[in-house]
C-alpha cells in the first residue's frame, strides 16, 4: 500500500484526493451537530419535509410548513367549531399534524404520478360544493365577488384558496387510488342490513344500584375496621384551610372615580376592531322537507315529489300563512319540524349547495318551488335577509363604551390595589384600611373554594391566598367585581379526620366499595334463578327486582336502565323469542331480559336498502384502509428522518409571538 502511494502517478493522486474528500464530507454530514436538523430551520418554520435517500440531505427541502400556516389553519378550525380563543394552545398541534399529514400525502401523490391541472380546479369550482355560489345558474359571479366571497367566508386569498383546492383534489385522487380495490359481497351487505334493521321487544328485571345500596347496613365495628384499613385514603381527607385577612375594593372605592372613555378613544377602538363588526351575508329561513333517499327507486322519488308539490299548492292557496302548520304536520326534518320548519339565521356554505343557492336568491317572504337535494324535496321560505356589511359606529357605540369602561375600571382598580398593597407592606392591613376608610375582613379557617364575605366571586382571591406563604407581605389579587389586598394569617395543613366526625363519609365509601360486587352477585343469582325456573317474573319477585317492558327497539336505541343496546346488551339480538338472557351489568343496574318479540325487515325493504348499506360499508372500509395507509406512510417518513420538527417554533402554541 505504501509503495502504491509513493508512485508518482496522476491516477494515484486522483484516487487519494477522492478518498480524502469523501471522508471529509461524510465526517461533516455525520459528525457536525445540527447541520441537517431542525436547528437550521428559520424561526417561522414549523416542520420540514425532506427528500428521500441519502442524497436528500444535500438537496433543498421537498416541502416546508410555516408556523403562519399552522396558526391560520388553527384559527379556521376554532372559528368553524365556534370554540373560544383559549383553545388555540390545543388546536395548534392538531393543525400542525394535519398539515404534515397533508404534505406527506401530496408528496406520495406526486410520486405516484397524480397531477392536478388548472382545468381540474375550474371543473371543481363549477361542480363542487361552491358551484352554486360561484356559478349560480351556470353564470360566473365575477372576479370581485369571487375574491370577496373567498376572503369573507373562507378567510383566504383567491390564489391560496385555489391552491388548497388543488391539494384537496390530489389528496382525493390518492385516496381513490389506494382504496379503489375495496369490495364487499352481497351476503355481507344483506347480513349487515338485517343486523342493523332488526328490532326486538323484551321484558326485563332490573336491580338498581340504589336498591342494592339500601341493603348494605354495616356495623360500627365493620366501619371502624374499614376506616383503619384505608388509613392512607383518609390521611389528607380534611383539606388544608387558611385564615385570611383582606381589604376588598370596587370601582366605587377608587379615589376620584373611574374616568369615562372619550369620543377619541371610542373612535380609535372602533377603527381597531372593525373586522369584528363585519356581518356576513345571511338569511333567516324555514323549510318543509319531504325526505327520500338518493338511492331510492324512481317510484319512491316520484311519490315524494308529488307529496311535496301538494304541500306547495296548499301554501300558495293561503299565501304561505299556513307554512308553520304544514311544516309541523308534514316535514321530515326532526330538527326543525316542531318549530314550524324554522332553521334560524344561516350563512353561505352552511347548507348543501342547492339549498344555499335557493335560500339566498329568494326575497324576504318569498317561497321557493321544489328544491331537490340529497335529502329529498324542500320547500324553502326566506323570512329575513341581511347583506354583508360593517356595523356603524352608532350601532356599536354602547358595546364599545362598555368594553372601554371595563378596561379603564380594571386598570384603575389594579393601580389602586397596588397602591394599597404597598402601603400595607409598610404599615399593615389594619392601618391601611383605616386610613382609606375601608373594611378589613378577617376570616375563620376556610377551604380553597369557599365563599368569602363581601364579594360575588372569591375564587381568584382564594387561589392567590392558597399559593401565598403564611405571613408573607400583603399583596393584591383580582377578587369578584374588583380587587383585594390580602395576607395569610394562619395555615392549617391537610390532615386525617377522626372516625366519629367522618363516619358518614366512611359509610358512603364502604357502600361504594360493596355495591359493584353485590350488584354482580345479585344479577348473576337473578339470571340463574330465571333460567332454572324458566320464569323471569318469579325470579324477579324473589330477589326484589323491578320488571319492565321495552318498546320495539333497534340496536342504536336507548332503553331505560339498560342504555344503548348496541353497546350495553348486543347479545339480546341473538336470542329467540321466549329465551332468557344471561346477566347484564351496566354498572348502574343489573338486568336480566326475556325476549318477547323479534322483527326482521321484509325482503323488499332489504332489497331497497342494499345500495345504501353497501355504500356505508364500503366507505367505512375505505376509511379504515386509507387510515392504515397514511399511518404507514407517516411512519416510513419518520423512520427515514424525512420529517424535521422545529422545536423552537413549537415551544409556544403561538410560534414566536
Amino acid at each position: 500500500m505504501i509503495r502504491f502511494l509513493q508512485k508518482d502517478s496522476p491516477l494515484t493522486k486522483a484516487i487519494f484526493i477522492v478518498i480524502i474528500a469523501v471522508t471529509c464530507l461524510l465526517m461533516v454530514i455525520f459528525l457536525v451537530p445540527g447541520i441537517f436538523n431542525d436547528q437550521a430551520s428559520s424561526a417561522d418554520t414549523y416542520a420540514t419535509i425532506r427528500r428521500g435517500g441519502l442524497i436528500g440531505r444535500f438537496l433543498p427541502a421537498e416541502d416546508e410548513i410555516t408556523m403562519t400556516e399552522v396558526q391560520q389553519l388553527a384559527n379556521r378550525l376554532i372559528q368553524r367549531q365556534q370554540l373560544p380563543e383559549q383553545y388555540a394552545a390545543f388546536m395548534v398541534p392538531r393543525a400542525g399534524q394535519a398539515l404534515i399529514q397533508q404534505r406527506i400525502e401530496l408528496a406520495e401523490a406526486q410520486h405516484l404520478g397524480i397531477v392536478v391541472t388548472d382545468d381540474d380546479i375550474r371543473h371543481f369550482l363549477h361542480t363542487g360544493m361552491f358551484g352554486q355560489i360561484i356559478f349560480p345558474n351556470g353564470q360566473y359571479i365575477g372576479d370581485d365577488k369571487y375574491t370577496q366571497f373567498v376572503a369573507d367566508q373562507i378567510g383566504l386569498t383567491r390564489d391560496k384558496f385555489e391552491e388548497e383546492i388543488r391539494k384537496q383534489i390530489a389528496s382525493d385522487r390518492l385516496r381513490d387510488l389506494i382504496t379503489g380495490g375495496v369490495t364487499v359481497s352481497d351476503a355481507e351487505v344483506r347480513d349487515a342490513y338485517l343486523k342493523q334493521a332488526t328490532k326486538i321487544k323484551f321484558e326485563y328485571a332490573v336491580l338498581s344500584t340504589d336498591d342494592i345500596r339500601k341493603t348494605i347496613n354495616p356495623t360500627d365495628a365493620e366501619l371502624q375496621t374499614f376506616f383503619k384499613q384505608n388509613a392512607a385514603r383518609y390521611a389528607h381527607a380534611i383539606p388544608e384551610t387558611r385564615k385570611i385577612e383582606y381589604i376588598a375594593v370596587t370601582d366605587k372605592d377608587v379615589p376620584g372615580g373611574v374616568p369615562q372613555p372619550s369620543q377619541a378613544e371610542i373612535q380609535q377602538y372602533y377603527n381597531t376592531h372593525q373586522q369584528e363588526y363585519r356581518v356576513d351575508d345571511s338569511v333567516k329561513v324555514r323549510h318543509i322537507l319531504i325526505p327520500v333517499d338518493a338511492s331510492a327507486g324512481a317510484k319512491a322519488d316520484a311519490d315524494a315529489k308529488a307529496k311535496a308539490q301538494d304541500i306547495l299548492d296548499q301554501l300558495h292557496k293561503d299565501n304561505g300563512k299556513n307554512f308553520a302548520e304544514l311544516a309541523k304536520k308534514y316535514s321530515g326534518d326532526p330538527g326543525s319540524k316542531d318549530q314550524g320548519g324554522e332553521l334560524g339565521w344561516i350563512k353561505h356554505g352552511v347548507t348543501v349547495p342547492e339549498f344555499d343557492q335557493t335560500a339566498f336568491s329568494l326575497q324576504p317572504g318569498q317561497i321557493s318551488g321544489l328544491v331537490h337535494t340529497r335529502y329529498g324535496y324542500h320547500i324553502i321560505q326566506t323570512e329575513e335577509k341581511q347583506v354583508a356589511h360593517v356595523k356603524s359606529l352608532d350601532e356599536m357605540k354602547d358595546s364599545i363604551v362598555q368594553a372601554l369602561a371595563s378596561e379603564t375600571k380594571t386598570r384603575a382598580l389594579q393601580s389602586y390595589a397596588a397602591q394599597l398593597a404597598a402601603e400595607a407592606q409598610k404599615s399593615g392591613l389594619a392601618q391601611t384600611a383605616s386610613a382609606h376608610h375601608l373594611q378589613l375582613v378577617s376570616t375563620d379557617f376556610v377551604q380553597n373554594g369557599a365563599t368569602l364575605p363581601g364579594m360575588t366571586d372569591s375564587s381568584k382571591l382564594l387561589a392567590a391566598a392558597f399559593a401565598a406563604k403564611k405571613s408573607a407581605p400583603p399583596q393584591a389579587s383580582a377578587a369578584g367585581d374588583g380587587f383585594a389586598v390580602f395576607q395569610v394569617a394562619d395555615v392549617q395543613a391537610a390532615h386525617a379526620p377522626g372516625f366519629d366526625e367522618y363516619k358518614s363519609h366512611v359509610l358512603d365509601d364502604f357502600k361504594d366499595e360493596q355495591v359493584p360486587q353485590l350488584l354482580a352477585r345479585k344479577t348473576n343469582e337473578l339470571a340463574d334463578r330465571a333460567h332454572a325456573e324458566n320464569d323471569l317474573d318469579k325470579a324477579a319477585k324473589e330477589l326484589g327486582a323491578t320488571v319492565k317492558t321495552s318498546d320495539l327497539v333497534g340496536r342504536d336505541q336507548q332503553v331505560p336502565d339498560v342504555g344503548q343496546l348496541a353497546s350495553a346488551a348486543p347479545a339480546l339480538f341473538d336470542l329467540n323469542i321466549g329465551q332468557i338472557s344471561s346477566a347484564i351489568n351496566t354498572g348502574q343496574a343489573g338486568v336480566v331480559a326475556k325476549l318477547t318479540d323479534k322483527q326482521q325487515p321484509a325482503a323488499d325493504d332489504v332489497a331497497k336498502n342494499l345500495n345504501t348499506t353497501r355504500e356505508a360499508i364500503l366507505n367505512q372500509r375505505r376509511d379504515e384502509m386509507y387510515e392504515v395507509f397514511v399511518s404507514s406512510l407517516e411512519q416510513r417518513y419518520q423512520k427515514s428522518g424525512r420529517i424535521l420538527l422545529n422545536r423552537k417554533a413549537q415551544q409556544s402554541p403561538f410560534g414566536n409571538s
